[in-house]
């Protein structure tokens, strides 16, 4: 088949979204299927999805203000560039977010091809995000690929679809990527961590809805409880914006060194470290001791959580979103109020001495991601999703 992708920003930096789609796009591409992109925003992806594309294009907007004439004049060529993508057999439309689908129908109704929408977002709380366009583009869309039950059931109630216009593709990773150190001590050596230091790791953007306040707050009830810890926070300020609707790096630097103030108002900054962006983070799941995911919205996922367990690290998640789903049995013991810090501090004292106390965990941890959440079976699903809509 030719699957016609739309993507923002095929960017590394942007997060999990934009890294499932890349994925997918070249394992399909590696199995004989034809692959072309659109995309509106340069990002360090690009050059990689050369390498594999039928055809690379860029637009200027997927979609424009009708009240702004500016608006309407910078769209029109984007709706000529509908025409340089080839017809080929058994093509089909793969928009990675809801925000593209007016584009994405577009292109289904110009080409007479099917059209299939990635759900990795929950519905928007602020209404006016939704708006006519993508409501359009929405009605367009022929299958729905949810990356969580708890996504799926918010999607299917905001549009008010049946059971079956949903289809549920967990995500997965790259166990070959993501694995257990071959050598702890000498991990944690290059990292001039000592023997009795725990370590407890945050991997993700830094925004508000990440609930990195709450970490702050909650690591510093823990290490009254005597502990010697340290905290490795690693990511970048991503969504931030300016007065103008913006995203604005200044004002995601405030926000960074707000989270620094508050470990310094909490007389923990010596024990909290920020890392900024890591391209690979593999060797900070290793190392630590916990993963903490305390996310205040509606995680639809969290990749975070499988890559950390496929490194045999355990991890503590809010009860909130597609987090449930993943840390079930006796991995739900990693739960915890979303919101509350004292429930994360507990939770953290309860599970941080894990090696002395169930040293079979990270295998098991390993084991189970292995059978349930690996990258072959997300692409597998999400082809298999892709062909049954073609045919």
């Amino acid at each position: 088949m030719h699957v016609i992708v739309l993507e923002q920003q095929p960017s590394t930096l942007r997060g999990g979204q934009e890294l499932n789609l890349f994925e997918i796009c070249r394992t399909l591409a590696e199995k004989g299927h034809k692959i072309s992109l659109f995309y509106v925003k340069p990002g360090d992806l690009v050059e990689k999805y050369q390498e594999f594309c039928e055809q690379v294009i860029k637009v200027n907007s997927y979609g424009f203000d009708r009240r702004k004439l500016s608006d309407i004049i910078n769209f029109l060529p984007s709706f000529t560039d509908i025409w340089k993508v080839a017809d080929n057999e058994n093509s089909i439309v793969f928009i990675n977010q809801y925000p593209d689908a007016f584009y994405g129908y577009l292109v289904s109704l110009l080409k007479k091809i099917p059209f299939v929408c990635y759900l990795q977002i929950p519905p928007p709380v602020n209404r006016e995000e939704f708006n006519l366009q993508r409501r359009i583009g929405m009605k367009g869309v022929n299958k729905f690929i949810a990356v969580s039950q708890k996504t799926k059931n918010e999607w299917l109630q905001e549009l008010g679809l049946t059971e079956d216009r949903i289809d549920l593709v967990y995500n997965g990773t790259n166990l070959e990527k993501f694995k257990p150190a071959e050598n702890l001590a000498q991990l944690r050596n290059s990292w001039n961590i000592s023997e009795d230091t725990k370590v407890v790791s945050y991997v993700g953007r830094l925004d508000k809805d990440k609930g990195l306040e709450l970490l702050i707050e909650a690591f510093a009830l823990f290490l009254k409880t005597g502990k010697k810890a340290k905290l490795f926070i690693a990511g970048k300020p991503l969504l931030h914006f300016s007065a103008d609707g913006k995203e604005c790096a200044l004002a995601g630097e405030e926000y960074k060194q707000s989270l620094r103030q508050i470990a310094i108002d909490s007389g923990i900054e010596n024990s909290v470290e920020f890392l900024g962006h890591l391209s690979n983070p593999t060797s900070v799941y290793q190392v630590s001791d916990l993963t903490v995911v305390p996310s205040l919205w509606s995680e639809p996922f969290g990749r975070v959580v499988i890559e950390s367990m496929a490194c045999g690290t355990p991890v503590i998640g809010s009860r909130i979103g597609g987090i449930p789903e993943i840390l079930t049995g006796e991995f739900e013991a990693g739960l915890f109020e979303p919101g509350n810090k004292q429930d994360l501090a507990d939770t953290l004292n309860k599970m941080i001495d894990w090696r002395e106390i169930n040293p079979q965990l990270g295998a098991k941890l390993r084991e189970y991601t292995l059978n349930k959440f690996s990258l072959k079976s997300m692409i597998d699903g999400v082809e298999k999703v892709l062909l049954n809509v073609v045919k």
